[in-house]
């Protein structure tokens, strides 16, 4: 037997499926399609971890973290793995319970009221438009240094991130799936390489092959030795991506399966590579890795892939590098023109953001505007003759900041939201409390840390050089809530009640 119902701001235990085309679509008295999906877990999985670019961070990041606390730096990712978890408790159960697809801004409207949801909304658009601005520069100068690497010339970053935002950007018109299925070999395929180094070590043992494996890498006691809270905060900058699992809800089967299991599966396993792939870089150089992270942190990776893999793997190493690159632009790119289609749908900003292409069923336009403004953001830096190595340190820093930030408050946002409503079936005073309360805390330590040593995060000589960056992600927040109270007191009133999807009708199947 099959029923059909319609829900607002919560449901029971049922299953909210994406309508097809050709079924019911949630707006369509308003010219609006949904966007539809059949992405399973292991695409949606995919789709979010490229968005960290795992090799990238194993090759340029895990060497900062063995850098500041020395050997026992792998212990620093089991506590991130662990407090993400606890994140992830929070933001699952609300997931299933507030079955949206606006991700964060449809979590803090319902939690924590309209005006700060979208506010939250305008941070994160301006978060993830920043992150994808210092991607594409990063991007230009990895295949600059690639072409180095095999003898070529110098040649300008500006090119490739050019020619890596063309391509992003007609990727991102089409349907989701065809991003997804690129984004599953690119990942594949880059995670293949760092689990081929990782074998490879824990085979023939550490300081070059020439000792045994040692538990010390992963001791809580050598940890305490070094800069705890720079490498913890280190930790948590190279997990961003998992977040966003619920914002391709209408793009997913069975989402309130698949995103729990998604969002799961993505922490566990970056926890587990990342762990993995710091201790074995750390054993690999044994007692000369923190002299090697300090002095060439660059090249720590791939000179050690070569040493025990083969070679050629030093040169592949650097091929993947660029591509493992090219995939986190593309899911950033997604992920922000989801953003602006939400609040387009929402006529947050203009409904002409929030339709959807007739045939590929994509954000076509969202993703246009999304491409656009990336372009305006690069454009004054690139015309002040900023380098890129500049420019990529300090606008990934500064997003990864608002991204943090936006966590914690969903955290916050679980916490209220549960506490208003009560606990709900399936859920306990851990998922709905506890752990949301426990990351919360955590995560706003972790902004406060990043903004006391904001120069590390960015770059610069002393922590407040660079801190008028902050201004940025503030200025986008400030936006938001601006723009709700003009909203909620203007003779705009009718947009603000649809704020954060709080109007979308869900179509609900359950099969008994």
């Amino acid at each position: 037997m099959t029923s059909t119902t319609s829900v607002g701001a919560t449901t029971g235990s049922s299953e909210p499926v994406a309508p097809t085309p050709s079924g019911p679509t949630p707006t369509a008295e308003r010219g609006h399609r949904s966007l539809t999906g059949r992405m399973g877990t292991s695409s949606l999985v995919l789709t979010v971890l490229a968005f960290s670019a795992p090799l990238a961070v194993v090759n340029g990041f895990i060497p900062l973290t063995i850098m500041f606390n020395g050997v026992g730096a792998s212990f620093a990712f089991v506590i991130v793995t662990a407090v993400l978890l606890l994140f992830a408790v929070g933001y699952v159960t609300m997931t299933k319970n507030v079955p949206k697809p606006g991700d964060f801004y449809s979590f803090i409207s319902t939690g924590l009221g309209k005006v700060t949801g979208l506010g939250a909304a305008w941070l994160a658009v301006t978060a993830y438009l920043v992150m994808l601005a210092g991607v594409y520069a990063q991007l230009g100068i990895t295949v600059d240094g690639l072409i180095t690497s095999f003898g070529g010339p110098h040649t300008s970053w500006l090119i490739w991130a050019i020619g890596g935002w063309l391509l992003v950007s007609v990727l991102g018109y089409f349907h989701i799936e065809l991003s997804a299925k690129i984004l599953s070999v690119a990942m594949a395929l880059e995670v293949s390489i760092v689990m081929i180094y990782n074998i490879a070590v824990l085979l023939r043992g550490g300081d070059g092959g020439t000792t045994g494996l040692s538990l010390t890498p992963l001791s809580p006691f050598e940890f305490a030795k070094g800069d705890m809270g720079v490498t913890l905060l280190f930790g948590v900058l190279v997990f961003l991506g998992f977040e966003s699992t619920a914002l391709f809800r209408d793009e997913v089967r069975k989402p309130n399966k698949t995103i729990p299991r998604a969002t799961y599966i993505a922490v566990i396993f970056v926890g587990v590579l990342y762990t993995l792939s710091c201790y074995s870089l750390t054993t690999a150089y044994g007692s000369k890795a923190v002299e090697v992270a300090t002095n060439s942190p660059e090249s720590m990776f791939a000179d050690s892939i070569g040493h025990y893999v083969a070679p050629a793997f030093t040169q592949i190493a650097f091929v993947f590098v660029s591509t493992s690159i090219f995939a986190a632009l593309l899911s950033i790119h997604n992920v922000l023109a989801r953003y602006i289609h939400n609040l387009g749908h929402d006529q947050a900003l203009p409904s002409y953001l929030g339709k959807v292409h007739p045939r590929h069923q994509s954000p076509h336009r969202a993703s246009l505007v999304a491409a656009a403004l990336v372009a305006l953001m690069l454009a004054p830096f690139v015309l002040a003759g900023l380098d890129g190595t500049t420019l990529y340190a300090e606008l990934t820093g500064l997003s990864s900041v608002g991204v943090l930030t936006l966590m914690a408050m969903v955290s916050l946002a679980v916490i209220i939201w549960f506490a208003r409503t009560g606990i709900p079936q399936g859920a306990n005073r851990f998922k709905v409390f506890i752990a949301p309360g426990i990351a919360c805390v955590s995560l706003t330590a972790t902004v406060v840390m990043a903004l006391t040593k904001f120069n590390l995060v960015v770059g610069g000589d002393t922590p407040t050089q660079n801190l008028w960056l902050i201004s940025i992600p503030l200025a986008g927040l400030a936006i938001g809530v601006m723009l709700a109270l003009f909203f909620k007191h203007g003779r705009r009133n009718h947009i603000y009640h649809r704020l954060g999807r709080e109007t979308r009708e869900i179509d609900i199947h359950t099969e008994d």
